[in-house]
């Protein structure tokens, strides 16, 4: 069943007008709880908008005008104190670790509960800080809007395990068991 999500799941940018149960979606969000945390310090932050308004205005500053169709959107957002207290420069990069975790729990939990979205990277940082009244010290991730997909999709064809698996050391295609490496 778990392999079916993580195969099935797809960018949709076309909405039904039916709108989600918003606790369904809260369960999502609650879902990226349980990625893995540098030091468990638990830095991605959710936004759960339903404000047509402030929904529409995702949409002018994303230039990407299917997000206004959505029912729902969520900001994911990122403070990074903590994190970067504890573990210095090497900080900034566990924090994308985790965030990116955290936004992949969210988007098979979606995809299990029968709703859909796209993941959306390209934004003006600014812009939605205003819009949304973000402290300048936390960091814009991404957004998703939310709704029922318009019709069924078919997920697009993945590359082949064989174009992104090595053994032993870069580029190398061939597995040899038992074999020792030589160091």
């Amino acid at each position: 069943m778990f392999d079916k999500i993580i195969q099935s799941r797809t960018s949709v940018k076309k909405f039904k007008s039916k709108k989600p149960d918003w606790r369904d979606i809260l369960e999502c969000i609650d879902s990226a709880r349980f990625a893995p945390m540098a030091g468990n310090q638990f830095s991605p932050r959710f936004i759960l908008i339903d404000d047509e308004k402030k929904i529409q205005k995702l949409a002018e500053v994303a230039e990407q005008p299917f997000i206004a169709k959505a029912q729902y959107v969520v900001v994911v957002c990122s403070n990074k104190k903590l994190t970067m207290n504890a573990y210095e420069d090497r900080g900034e990069r566990y924090i994308k670790q985790q965030v990116g975790a955290a936004i992949q729990n969210f988007l098979l939990k979606i995809n299990q509960m029968g709703l859909a979205t796209c993941w959306v990277g390209h934004f003006y940082d600014e812009k939605i800080k205003h819009l949304l009244k973000i402290p300048d010290d936390i960091d814009v991730e991404a957004f998703f809007p939310i709704g029922y997909a318009w019709e069924k999709t078919k997920p697009k064809r993945k590359t082949e395990l064989d174009n992104i698996l090595y053994f032993n050391e870069y580029k190398n295609k061939k597995m040899n068991p038992g074999k020792k490496m030589n160091i």
